[in-house]
């Protein structure tokens, strides 16, 4: 996977430079203190959906013991205390921001590969000094350009590249830049006797269990376990892992690796929806976003899945309803899979029943450029281009900017996901631009 103009790796070419992972450090809380500064030096904290639960932290946040998953209810009456300030998720901002960061990265890499919304991983030339001035560059550029801070590992894998980002963001006397070639080599290896196994990319708590129990705890002994046996007792994935962290690197390319299976678009509601009419309009709403997706992604399904559900702590009736639909052809049309989602959550709607969240999935999905078939009620011309004027309004003006029939209300239902520490969009809606006053 390519981005912002650098070239995806080939295997054969990983071991002709070092590998660069680019992580920003605590994005979603750096992406808040972007255009509000008076939260630099505060606690902070980004909400779940429907301000449920801490997702992210400041270091601050992180130095009073709030965890992540943490619910706000019991932080909430200790925030005037700490000075802790709470924010909701802001899906938009951090989207565009992750976007926005990733472009700037691709200008420095031979290579590059978009791992997550905030971390990438770079193909960087040259010489140990020249390498450590381009993670530099990197740095202050997103600094910059984007405002946001980032912390660079060097190193001859990914894995060791991850492991070089973890020591730099943990020692703020290495600049946030942390280059392996630049280390003494004992050191490297007292660093990794200590780190236990479960802190390296890819190891979790079970197979750090299963691992111990065979005396392999900190990241040296697995650096030191036979590979043959690791794969033979364990996977090829960890296999590679143990290669990885003695300098061979084999872990292919994001772009030689799965291609997506499905595309779900799910929220929980911030009030119980009840009536035929609110679940019609919340099937309308997700269809429409999750088929903008698939339209981003050069995708068309041919199976359509809707879900919803009650709580399972009401005490109440349960209910689970779920239906699949086979459509009629392979498509990513908005208007279709609008229709085809409210009419098939309709037939297992149970009126009455306190639904608290909800679902609609896209599977089967294909390539996007082969001839569909056409609503006989539409004309061709409009059917073409309809996914498409919808996805320019939206990118242009915001989400909430067009849709169609119910998907397009003008204000928030009363089910949308509550949001009650949002900060504005910033970047994605003309209303919440922000104004600079001299």
């Amino acid at each position: 996977m390519s981005d912002g103009g650098g070239q995806s790796p080939r295997q054969g070419s990983l071991s002709a430079n070092r590998i660069a992972l680019v992580d920003v450090n605590n994005f979603y809380v750096s992406c808040e203190r972007v255009f509000d500064p008076r939260l630099e030096g505060r606690p902070v904290v980004v909400l779940s959906n429907n301000d449920g639960c801490v997702v992210a932290r400041s270091e601050e946040a992180k130095a009073l013991g709030i965890a992540t998953g943490t619910p706000w209810f019991q932080v909430a009456p200790l925030a005037r205390r700490w000075g802790l300030v709470a924010r909701s998720s802001n899906y938009e901002l951090y989207g565009d921001l992750s976007s926005r960061v990733m472009e700037v990265l691709g200008r420095f890499g031979v290579w590059q590969e978009v791992y997550s919304i905030d971390e990438c991983f770079l193909g960087l030339p040259g010489s140990e000094a020249q390498l450590r001035e381009t993670a530099a560059r990197v740095r202050a550029a997103v600094g910059r350009y984007v405002g946001v801070p980032v912390c660079v590992g060097v190193a001859p894998t990914k894995t060791l590249a991850k492991f070089a980002n973890h020591i730099a963001k943990r020692n703020p006397g290495m600049g946030g830049v942390c280059s392996l070639d630049s280390m003494p080599a004992g050191e490297i290896e007292r660093i990794q006797s200590r780190v236990p196994a479960t802190g390296l990319w890819g190891v979790g708590r079970k197979t750090g269990q299963r691992l111990a129990a065979l005396g392999i705890d900190s990241i040296a002994d697995l650096k030191a376990a036979d590979p043959l046996m690791i794969r033979k007792r364990f996977s090829v994935v960890l296999q590679r892992t143990v290669l990885e962290l003695n300098g061979t690197p084999c872990i292919p390319p994001i772009d030689e690796r799965a291609d997506k299976q499905q595309i779900m678009f799910s929220r929980s509601f911030s009030t119980p929806v009840t009536s035929s009419e609110q679940m019609d309009q919340v099937m309308a709403v997700y269809a429409q976003r999750a088929a903008a997706r698939m339209a981003e992604d050069g995708l068309r399904a041919t199976v359509l899945t809707v879900t919803a559900g009650t709580s399972r702590f009401s005490g109440g009736e349960s209910s689970f309803p779920s239906a699949s639909v086979q459509l009629p052809a392979p498509t990513q049309d908005p208007i279709q899979l609008t229709r085809a989602a409210v009419a098939a959550m309709r037939g297992c709607f149970e009126p009455g029943q306190k639904y608290v969240r909800a679902g609609v999935l896209f599977s089967g999905l294909e390539p996007a450029d082969a001839q569909e078939a056409f609503d006989p009620f539409v004309s061709e011309l409009e059917q073409r281009h309809i996914g498409d004027l919808l996805g320019s309004v939206r990118a242009k003006f915001g989400e909430a900017a067009i849709g169609l029939g119910q998907g397009g209300m003008a204000e928030p239902a009363a089910w949308s996901m509550k949001r009650e520490f949002s900060s504005p969009k910033y970047t994605t809606d003309w209303s919440e631009l922000p104004v600079v006053r001299a």
